[in-house]
């Protein structure tokens, strides 16, 4: 609720809207006015990490974060709600203050697409204490991440007491299960670090396949214990589904 204005006092009115300051001025009493405030604050935070230069589906993680980005910010214009931004790696990259408007919309796609960040792993307390430093007021925030990052457990709690937190995965098939494609050299695009796999080896895909499920259950119990519901989406393939299925969902709880 927030406030609009001060009128005279009515019969019926509720005593304890009195504006006193007002009704003392004046001689006889007024009584504050409030308005139920429906504009939405919408804010992005999109990690820029070094990860995300990484596609093997005819498109990066980063391009699918920014197509998903973009459908969300038209949809908050659409419905006459404020948009922002936080980029960030292992800093804060960019800020966006929320604000509305096609313009604006697209200067925040275009950051997505061709800003270049000067952080290459990822950190994602610093983008919560960023986002909880920034913005009073409640807001649907949507975390698009590949969560390659551990420690944010405990910084994604405050947040989801302070919002309406939303995480939203990007993978890519070959994360999730290695190719049998013969010798391959591997880089970490985080850390630099390279290492010489033979994909030919059933082992090795079995234990990559294998972490990669561990990772994903682990991700999964953090966003349990925090209380948020979260969206997969994935390089190669349509994303309109899944964030339907996720609001058509959460329209029948409420």
């Amino acid at each position: 609720m927030e406030f609009e204005e001060v009128r005279n006092y009515e019969i019926g009115d509720d005593v304890r809207t009195i504006d006193w300051n007002v009704s003392a001025r004046y001689g006889h009493p007024f009584v504050k006015v409030f308005r139920e405030e429906r504009e939405l604050t919408v804010m992005l935070l999109v990690d820029l990490s070094r990860s995300h230069q990484f596609g093997t589906r005819h498109q990066l993680k980063r391009e699918l974060a920014a197509e998903v980005c973009a459908t969300l910010a038209f949809s908050a214009i659409r419905n006459n709600d404020k948009i922002g931004m936080i980029s960030f790696t292992a800093q804060v990259e960019r800020y966006v203050p929320p604000k509305k408007g096609s313009r604006h919309v697209l200067r925040l796609i275009r950051d997505l697409l061709y800003f270049q960040p000067k952080g290459r792993e990822t950190d994602l307390a610093v983008a919560f204490e960023h986002l909880n430093r920034v913005t009073r007021r409640r807001s649907v925030v949507f975390l698009v991440s590949d969560f390659q990052a551990s420690g944010y457990e405990w910084p994604m709690r405050v947040a989801r007491r302070r919002h309406d937190l939303i995480p939203i995965t990007i993978t890519d098939p070959c994360e999730v299960e290695l190719p049998d494609i013969g010798l391959i050299e591997l880089t970490d695009a985080e850390t630099g670090e390279t290492v010489l796999a033979d994909t030919s080896d059933r082992r090795l895909r079995r234990r990559y396949a294998a972490n990669s499920t561990l990772e994903a259950k682990e991700r999964a119990r953090v966003f349990r214990r925090c209380n948020v519901d979260s969206i997969d989406v994935t390089t190669g393939q349509p994303f309109i589904e899944p964030l339907n299925r996720f609001f058509r969902a959460r329209k029948t709880r409420l």
